[in-house]
C-alpha cells in the first residue's frame, strides 16, 4: 500500500494563507511608505492633531509589520488600521476638503482586504456615509453627489471583488484538500493532521486512534462490473463510514478503496469496536447495482515520542495482518515504547476477529 508515496508536507490551507500574510504585509508596508511623510507635512502645514493622528497610525503599522515578520504573528487583524483609516481621512477632509477626500478611496480598497466582510461593510458604510455629510456641508451639490456616488461606487465594486476573491480561495481550498470522488480529506491534509495529533499527545497526553480500512478484492469489481460501478461504491462505502463518525473525528480516502480515519479523544480498544461496527456498515448490505463487498481494518493507538510515520506504518502493517488473515476482520496493533523512543517498527500484534 503506497499511500507515504508522494505525501506532500506543503499543505493547501497554509499556502492560501501564506499568500494572504503577504496581502496583508503589503498594504501595511506601502501604507507606511505613503504616510509617513505626510505625518511631516500636515506638521509644517499647522495641523498638529492630523501629525499626531498619523505618526500613530504609522507607529500601529511598524508593530504589525515587525511582528508578522519576526514572530509571524497578525496583531490587531486588520482593526487598527482601519479605525486610524477613517479617522484619519475624516478629519483630514474636514480641514483640507478635498485634499483629505483623497485618501479615502485607497483606504476604502485597503479595509475590504483586511477585515472580514461584515465587519469591512460596517467600516465602509460609517466612512462613506461620513464623508457624505462632510461634503454637503463643504462643497456645491454638484459635488456632494459626485464624491457620495463615487465612495459608494469604490466601496461596491471593491465589496464585490473580495467577495469573489474569498469565495475563489474556499473553492481552491476545498478543491485542494478533499478528494472530488467521495468528498473526504486527501493526503495534502494527512500529515498535518497526524502531527498535530501527535503533537496532543505529547504536550497534553492526550490519546488518539487510527482506523485504517482497504474494501476487500476491489480490482474485482472494476473489472466485473466497470469503473463507472466502482466509484459509486466508493462514493457510497465513504458515505456509510462518515455516517457512523463523530463531527470531531476525521476521514482520508488516501488510496484507491483505502480510507483513513482519525479518531482524536479515542482509545484503542473504543477504536477497535467502532472498526467492527464499520466493517459491519460495509458488508451489511449490497451497493449499487447489487454488488456486494466487504473490507478489512488495521487499528493502532499513538504512543509517546513516535512519528506520525510510524504510527500509520504500524496501522498498515495491522491492515495487512488483517488481509493476510483472511479478510473481512480488523486486526489491532499495539506499539511498544521502545518503538516510540527509538523510531523502531517493532509492535506487539492484537488480533480482533
Amino acid at each position: 500500500m503506497q499511500y507515504l508515496t508522494g505525501v506532500t508536507q506543503t499543505n493547501p490551507t497554509d499556502t492560501i494563507l501564506g499568500y494572504r500574510r503577504q496581502i496583508i504585509y503589503h498594504l501595511h508596508f506601502w501604507s507606511l511608505v505613503a504616510l509617513a511623510p505626510l505625518t511631516l507635512v500636515q506638521w509644517e502645514a499647522g495641523n498638529p492633531l492630523l501629525a499626531v493622528m498619523l505618526g500613530l497610525f504609522c507607529l500601529g503599522l511598524v508593530i504589525v509589520i515587525l511582528l508578522l515578520r519576526l514572530r509571524d504573528r497578525y496583531l490587531f487583524h486588520g482593526r487598527l488600521f482601519a479605525v486610524f483609516a477613517v479617522a484619519c481621512c475624516i478629519y483630514s477632509t474636514l480641514i483640507n476638503d478635498h485634499n483629505g477626500l483623497y485618501w479615502a478611496y485607497p483606504a476604502i480598497a485597503a479595509i475590504f482586504f483586511l477585515l472580514p466582510m461584515r465587519d469591512a461593510l460596517l467600516t465602509v458604510c460609517v466612512l462613506v456615509t461620513s464623508l457624505s455629510a462632510i461634503a454637503l456641508q463643504q462643497f456645491p451639490s454638484t459635488e456632494f453627489w459626485r464624491i457620495t456616488c463615487s465612495l459608494a461606487l469604490t466601496g461596491t465594486f471593491t465589496a464585490v471583488f473580495a467577495w469573489l476573491v474569498g469565495r475563489m480561495q474556499l473553492e481552491l481550498t476545498n478543491l485542494a484538500t478533499t478528494d472530488p470522488l467521495t468528498g473526504c480529506l486527501n493526503r495534502s491534509q494527512m500529515a498535518q493532521m497526524l502531527n498535530g495529533q501527535i503533537q496532543m499527545r505529547e504536550r497534553y497526553e492526550r490519546v488518539a486512534s487510527l482506523i485504517l480500512i482497504d474494501l476487500d478484492h476491489f480490482k474485482h469489481i472494476n473489472d466485473r462490473w466497470g469503473h463507472a460501478v466502482g466509484d459509486q461504491v466508493l462514493k457510497e462505502a465513504a458515505e456509510r463510514l462518515r455516517r457512523r463518525l463523530r463531527e470531531t473525528d476525521y476521514l482520508f480516502r488516501i488510496g484507491g478503496e483505502e480510507f483513513l480515519i482519525v479518531l482524536p479523544e479515542t482509545r484503542q480498544k473504543a477504536a477497535e469496536e467502532l472498526a467492527r461496527q464499520l466493517l459491519t456498515t460495509i458488508s451489511y448490505a449490497p451497493f449499487g447495482n447489487g454488488v456486494q463487498t466487504t473490507a478489512s481494518a488495521g487499528v493502532t493507538e499513538v504512543i509517546q515520542g513516535e512519528t506520525w510515520s510510524t504510527w500509520l506504518n504500524r496501522a498498515d502493517q495491522a491492515l495487512y495482518s488483517a488481509k493476510d488473515a483472511g479478510r473481512n476482520r480488523s486486526i489491532t496493533l499495539r506499539g511498544s515504547p521502545r518503538e516510540g523512543s527509538a523510531g523502531a517498527n517493532s509492535a506487539q500484534l492484537a488480533g480482533n476477529d
